[in-house]
């Protein structure tokens, strides 16, 4: 008898084991055809693989995320659901699907609740927090898409969208300084594409604001300055960006090129900033933004981070970067000592 019950349990074990074998088989197939783009037959794969494991955590993902990029949301939810019951592998995934689809189908509050509760399950999970405020700010909630996008960063700080978004945020606001640290962080995470481009004329465009010349008189420069409240901490920055692009006329600045001074005024901001910080001050931009920025303005590297962080509009940077591959080693590698 225990040797009938063994040759069972082998039976059953060598059945399961290969059962396992094809779903992992079609699952590997359909992502194959997914990432060519080929999203009928992965669906058609998927399902060849649901009707062996109807409620497969790996399988009901997989199927959720090519329906989502086939834009047929409902049935991304559909699936996701599937996952989220049964609470076990690609939980955190499942969530974030479906709190896209449920976005882009329009049920955006219900999209909101299911991403509380998939911060509350995944407090370390950036894209979490990152799709929530996306929530919020396509609500034009901009104050708690500013809030969840700052935790996000605090537990996710090398994802470059939360950086560009919060730019973004901040600008709209007319915070310029923050919107500086946010651009100026994410162009450093993903210094050239199309985004990037887009975050550097940014960067350029707020340096320049508020200052203008008087095309009647050549020498005169005009600054429109608002003076900041007595509790704005970054008001002394605010200021410093105008004056900064308004001491590029000083006699002592001619002859200098716009590299030279870019890079300049990119180490004085940095520094003021530093110089700012006080005990009292706590958030993201004083804990995070402020610390690493002041440190590299203190460091030997700015020529270095201004041409690398630069380098999607700065026709220059190609150049100074292939011939400066020492000085981009040695930026490098104090990068990786401040860690």
């Amino acid at each position: 008898m225990k040797t009938y019950y063994f040759l069972l349990f082998l039976l059953c074990f060598n059945f399961t084991h290969a059962q396992e074998d094809t779903i992992n088989s079609y699952v590997e197939e359909g992502i194959s055809h997914h990432e060519d783009g080929n999203y009928d037959k992965a669906i058609e794969t998927y399902k060849k693989a649901l009707k062996i494991e109807p409620k497969s955590s790996l399988v009901n993902y997989e199927i959720s995320l090519t329906y989502f990029y086939m834009r047929d949301y409902e049935n991304a939810i559909k699936h996701s659901d599937i996952v989220i019951k049964n609470n076990d592998k690609h939980l955190k995934e499942a969530y974030l699907t479906k709190g896209s689809s449920l976005d882009n189908l329009g049920k955006t509050q219900e999209s909101i609740k299911l991403l509380k509760k998939g911060i509350k399950k995944f407090k370390n999970e950036g894209l979490m927090y990152y799709n929530l405020a996306l929530n919020y700010y396509r609500l034009q909630d901009f104050k708690n898409a500013e809030d969840i996008i700052a935790q996000g960063i605090e537990v996710k700080k090398d994802h470059p969208s939360s950086h560009l978004v919060l730019g973004y945020i901040n600008y709209n606001n007319k915070k310029r300084a923050q919107a500086l640290m946010n651009l100026h962080y994410f162009l450093f995470l993903e210094p050239n594409t199309a985004r990037a481009k887009e975050a550097a004329n940014l960067v350029q465009t707020i340096m320049k604001s508020n200052v203008s010349r008087d095309n009647n008189k050549p020498n005169t420069i005009n600054i429109s300055l608002s003076f900041p409240d007595e509790d704005d901490d970054f008001g002394p920055a605010e200021l410093m960006i105008s004056m900064l692009e308004a001491s590029k006329s000083l006699e002592e600045n001619e002859g200098k090129t716009e590299d030279e001074l870019f890079i300049e005024n990119t180490d004085s901001f940095f520094t003021v900033l530093g110089e700012l910080k006080k005990k009292k001050h706590a958030s993201i931009y004083w804990d995070f933004y402020v610390p690493f920025f002041y440190a590299l303005a203190k460091s030997e590297h700015m020529a270095a981070y201004c041409y690398y962080v630069m380098q999607s509009v700065n026709p220059n940077s190609e150049t100074w970067l292939d011939t400066n591959s020492d000085k981009l080693s040695n930026f490098d590698e104090w990068l990786n000592q401040s860690e």
